[in-house]
């Protein structure tokens, strides 16, 4: 890029980057997630999809935020795709269903075809599910174009030689002991104003104010990339998921995640405070070491952590810096928050967090 252009429009772009970023906003956040749950529960506007299952025998895998791209310097998958590529297989093998919660695509830096030509091998695993109808794709704000682009089914049948529906969201349906049991997935970027507005702010984003910040290499400020931003934004839609009854709510989006309401510092320091109960020193010591690793990647801790209900779960993302990614399973009555990771040159699942439907219900009566 010539480097006047640059410096031309450097500083315009900056200005309106940060007069119109999308900070978090309560009221936006909370009327687009309950518009979208009440229009997948009216089943109008082919919002989503109900999908009920049977809590002991049905499984399913969550994962969000691959970021594909073109395999160049700007692509953050490409550390992760081993691990992602093993864990699709296992869960295939296992006969999991596959929901791809959005921003799986990187279409603000990349063009569909320059991540097409790429990601053959990531497309070919993933259509493995969508041909047996064991997968749904929801889109995110970095692949709005799943939404927007009236030629997008032709796009995605192009990609994975079957019709593959897009959605805004998922209600996953069951029981436990009787009673009724709602998780809402969607991609967590509702009340966004950059990403979740009208018809034509989002082309606006997707096809000119995206690639514009990428050609000026400008990080747009958004969740992903603000620990601040990361925190107030987990924070509301744990709110709105509080609000509600026998619901647990599952996002992507902020890259980070979160289980039971909690961040991963925040269920450190949970338990550390059992470790000083107990008179444990050496869990006291091993947890205040992670916790002083882990300090950098969560600045802030909610100061009622331990009040919260155990309603939000964020699924992190498929595009840590060290390859490793993480996602959420539901399986026998139970959900998860995984990792994989290379040891050894080989890819691991590790369990990293694990609560039974009926603990969790037992929790929200009891903070009810």
């Amino acid at each position: 890029m010539v480097p006047w252009f640059r410096k031309l429009l450097f500083k315009p772009v900056l200005w309106a980057s940060n007069k119109f970023a999308s900070k978090p906003d309560r009221q936006r956040i909370y009327k687009a997630l309950s518009d979208l749950h009440d229009c997948i529960l009216k089943q109008s506007k082919k919002k989503g999809p109900i999908i009920s299952f049977d809590s002991k025998k049905d499984k399913f895998i969550i994962f969000s935020d691959q970021h594909k791209g073109a395999k160049n310097g700007a692509d953050d998958f490409m550390l992760c795709e081993p691990n992602y590529l093993a864990a699709l297989d296992y869960y295939y093998q296992h006969n999991y269903f596959f929901i791809a919660m959005g921003d799986c695509e990187e279409l603000w830096e990349n063009t569909l075809f320059a991540v097409k030509k790429h990601q053959k091998e990531s497309f070919e695993k993933e259509k493995q599910f969508f041909e047996q109808n064991r997968g749904i794709k929801i889109f995110g704000n970095h692949d709005l174009m799943w939404q927007n682009d009236p030629l997008a089914p032709l796009y995605l049948k192009s990609i994975y030689d079957c019709e593959v529906p897009i959605y805004e969201g998922a209600l996953l349906r069951t029981s436990v002991n009787n009673t009724p049991v709602n998780i809402f997935c969607t991609h967590g970027h509702q009340g966004d104003a950059a990403s979740d507005g009208n018809w034509f702010s989002k082309f606006f984003v997707a096809r000119i104010w995206a690639p514009l910040q990428s050609l000026l290499k400008i990080n747009p400020n958004t969740p992903a990339y603000d620990a601040q931003l990361k925190t107030m934004h987990n924070s509301m839609m744990y709110d709105w998921s509080a609000s509600q009854e026998n619901l647990f709510l599952i996002t992507g989006h902020t890259h980070q995640p979160v289980f039971e309401s909690l961040t991963h510092i925040e269920r450190l320091y949970r338990q550390l405070l059992f470790a000083q109960k107990v008179k444990d020193e050496s869990m006291i010591e091993s947890l205040q070491k992670e916790i002083r690793t882990r300090r950098f990647e969560y600045t802030t801790i909610s100061p009622d952590y331990l009040q919260l209900k155990p309603t939000y779960f964020n699924s992190g993302c498929c595009c840590f810096s060290d390859g490793d990614i993480t996602g959420i399973e539901i399986e026998e009555d139970c959900i998860r928050l995984i990792k994989w990771h290379s040891k050894d040159a080989r890819p691991q699942r590790i369990i990293l967090e694990e609560a039974a439907f009926e603990e969790l219900l037992g929790e929200l009566s009891k903070k009810s």
